[in-house]
């Protein structure tokens, strides 16, 4: 009996299958990040960006301000970074005001890890409205403390 030349399963096919899933999910990373830096240079200026690369983006208040009886000449408000799976949205407010977290959107609380930062995988219509109240709700926030 002659032994199949086909190949091996896991062979070339699919090694082409999943480099075509790993293709879509950084395209779909590539437009959650787009569409999160269009939010946050709604707010440059008063902010500007530090690092403002297409994987990359920081955004920082430079006005000099005391806080928590440190003199500082800046203060970070937000950074987003494309992952291997998913944009990471690193959100500095919260650490200012932790009860900041009660006033956001369940979808975006799920994606919560840690204190501050965000794991979004998906480019979901109803997350990203989220993502946006949040940024304003921070910014008010850093406005009312004079941060701004």
């Amino acid at each position: 009996m002659e032994k199949s030349k086909s190949a091996p399963e896991g062979g070339a096919r699919s090694q082409s299958r999943k480099r075509n899933r790993v293709f879509a999910m950084q395209e779909q990373l590539l437009r959650i990040f787009s569409e999160i830096k269009k939010m946050l240079k709604e707010y440059e200026p008063p902010f500007s960006s530090r690092i403002d690369l297409d994987s990359r983006y920081e955004l920082w208040s430079n006005k000099e301000v005391t806080i928590a009886g440190r003199k500082r000449k800046s203060v970070h408000f937000a950074t987003i970074i494309v992952q291997s799976n998913y944009v990471g949205f690193y959100f500095m407010p919260v650490y200012s005001d932790s009860s900041l977290k009660k006033v956001f959107g369940r979808d975006l609380l799920s994606t919560l890890k840690g204190k501050s930062c965000f794991h979004i995988k998906k480019n979901d219509p109803v997350l990203l409205k989220q993502t946006k109240e949040a940024i304003e709700k921070g910014f008010k926030l850093y406005k009312k403390r004079k941060w701004v």
